[in-house]
């Protein structure tokens, strides 16, 4: 087995943004709020035997923290926040909120502690994971075979769209938590920025910061989840996450998550303050046309034009899905495309990991999400999942 003597992990910026979007939310308005995230694999691969390397790597981070040439990046932003980012300047990770043990050949991690900090654990854990296995379940593979491979499909990207209006096609990269391997990501967002004039973003800070591009992101799932107890009332939690969200941000960074509780329960609290006040949705799971459909009548039945409004794809995309979705909405509502594990590790003869990292609890009580995918549903209490199905009038077949 690959041994590492350095940090695989190299700075605090290698994460998605919506993380540090979110944690800055946290840190205005939830700054005592307790969370417990755990670590699921929802494919059949054996991972416990990585936990040793996982801990190791681990403890490294301990030692991250951001560059002056990295907060000053990060001031650029009319989102951000002195206070903040101050905090976030002096913020180190705290590795005894993380446990983990090999149980039997299954890998079991648990994160637990002040969400403002267990925040950060998730995407950076992610990655150490896939890229562990990787190297070495496929040594041989490098960013060459991924460069490879990636001009191969462009080729054949152009080939087929030679005669498809792509002037509003947007395409960001959203491939850090299962990507291959950093090098294999850094790699691939720097020639699709050479090659591809598509692409618009990375939701990687640090590579959007190196290769100047737009950091993409929101929030995640478990904005949603946690506030299913941080609200007073169970129904009205995700009215009080999207004004929370409105508050911190106001015109920025407004894309709402819509499968945190189903898309029908979601666009049910969708009002027209809402609607109108947010620029646009996520898809992250469920049938992607179907989903476009609904949120198009949607925004019809608001009166509001959807030719203002965005809609972002980010559920399991490739190229052939995207440019099917383009031609379907993009003469409709502006469309932007968030594509991840298909791009980062997306190399012949490589099976990406599924791996996640969810929410559990909040509080001390227990936190859900209801996805439009059901294999995507997660929840380690049935209770509360039957009274989150109660009280949010979905169908039990869901």
């Amino acid at each position: 087995m690959k041994r590492y003597d350095y940090p695989i992990v190299k700075t605090l910026l290698d994460t998605d943004a919506y993380k540090l979007h979110m944690q800055q939310a946290i840190f205005y308005n939830y700054q005592n709020v307790d969370v417990v995230a755990e670590f699921l694999c929802r494919g059949d691969n054996f991972l416990g035997c990585y936990s040793h390397i996982l801990l190791e790597q681990i403890k490294m981070m301990r030692y991250l923290s951001l560059s002056n040439e990295e907060y000053i990046y990060m001031t650029s932003f009319p989102f951000f926040k002195k206070e903040y980012l101050h905090w976030l300047r002096k913020f180190r990770y705290n590795i005894s909120q993380v446990k983990i043990n090999n149980n039997q050949g299954q890998l079991h991690i648990r994160i637990s502690g002040l969400w403002k900090e267990v925040i950060l654990w998730e995407v950076p854990i992610l990655a150490l994971i896939s890229e562990v296995f990787h190297s070495n379940f496929s040594p041989e593979i490098s960013s060459k075979n991924a460069i490879e491979y990636l001009d191969t499909k462009l080729t054949r990207f152009f080939n087929y769209t030679r005669y498809i209006d792509l002037s509003r096609l947007k395409i960001v990269d959203f491939g850090t938590r299962r990507r291959f391997s950093y090098d294999v990501q850094y790699s691939i967002v720097k020639r699709l920025k050479e090659t591809f004039p598509f692409l618009i973003g990375s939701s990687n800070y640090h590579i959007a910061r190196i290769l100047n591009l737009t950091p993409v992101g929101t929030q995640a799932h478990e904005w949603f989840q946690a506030h299913q107890q941080i609200s007073s009332n169970l129904k009205k939690s995700q009215i009080l996450a999207l004004q929370t969200w409105l508050d911190q941000y106001g015109k920025h960074l407004s894309i709402a998550l819509t499968d945190s509780i189903t898309m029908d329960a979601f666009l049910r609290d969708f009002n027209l303050f809402f609607t109108s006040s947010y620029k646009g949705i996520r898809h992250d799971s469920g049938d992607p046309i179907q989903w476009g459909e609904k949120a198009l009548k949607h925004y019809e039945k608001l009166g509001i034009d959807p030719c203002t409004k965005t809609l972002l794809f980010s559920d399991n995309l490739n190229f052939n899905k995207i440019i099917s979705l383009y031609k379907k909405f993009s003469h409709r509502i502006n469309v932007v495309f968030g594509i991840g594990t298909r791009l980062t590790c997306d190399i012949p003869y490589v099976k990406p990991l599924n791996i996640v990292i969810k929410l559990v609890e909040c509080n001390g009580k227990p936190v859900a999400k209801i996805s439009d995918s059901p294999g995507k549903t997660f929840c380690l209490d049935k209770n509360f999942l039957k009274s989150l199905y109660n009280v949010f009038s979905i169908p039990l077949n869901k």
